[in-house]
């Protein structure tokens, strides 16, 4: 199964990085799944280790892929790192080892420690459509632009039903980077 999370990772310098990612799950061991060239890859090779961050408010997804990396951290407790200061969970890896690929390595980490800071209450629609538009724009390089924007219009629809204000606002951050995706591609 893979999750979509946010990973927090330090350089050997301690500075830090949060990047939305996917994570497959296997039996007890997290894999981590980055695409060559990647800082949180380069991250975890350096040191080791990487934090995987559970939370429920999509603008961190959304924040990170159009520029707004400024959000709270808090030190970890078992590795050199952070987690978000307002996730839901957040859970502690050490990677133990890398199966290199040219495109997309696979680092396998062990969890060392796990906390539950609040309950999960479930996404809406409008959160879903966030992540999903998310996603969508860390890989619109691939893409062509009549598929991004179909899929942009469905998943618009869903937003318009659900939406909070938190998720209007990651909306918003996403439409103005996929404008200038478009505008891009039309120069």
């Amino acid at each position: 199964m893979i999750q979509e999370t946010l990973i927090t990772t330090v350089n050997a310098q301690g500075v830090s990085h949060i990047a939305p990612m996917g994570v497959l799950i296997e039996a007890d061991q997290y894999v981590i799944l980055p695409y060559k060239p990647n800082l949180t890859l380069n991250n975890i090779l350096e040191t080791h280790s990487a934090v995987i961050n559970y939370t429920d408010d999509v603008r961190v997804f959304a924040g990170t892929l159009t520029g707004r990396r400024d959000w709270p951290l808090l030190v970890a407790e078992n590795v050199k790192g952070f987690y978000l200061a307002n996730t839901l969970a957040h859970t502690e890896l050490t990677l133990t080892h890398v199966q290199d690929d040219a495109v997309r390595p696979k680092l396998f980490c062990n969890a060392v420690h796990s906390v539950n800071h609040k309950p999960f209450q479930g996404f809406n629609r409008a959160q879903h459509a966030v992540l999903e538009a998310a996603i969508l724009l860390s890989r619109s390089g691939n893409l062509q632009w009549k598929q991004i924007t179909s899929e942009l219009e469905t998943l618009r629809r869903l937003l318009e039903k659900t939406a909070g204000d938190r998720e209007r606002e990651a909306w918003a951050w996403l439409m103005g980077s996929f404008e200038q995706v478009r505008l891009s591609r039309a120069g």
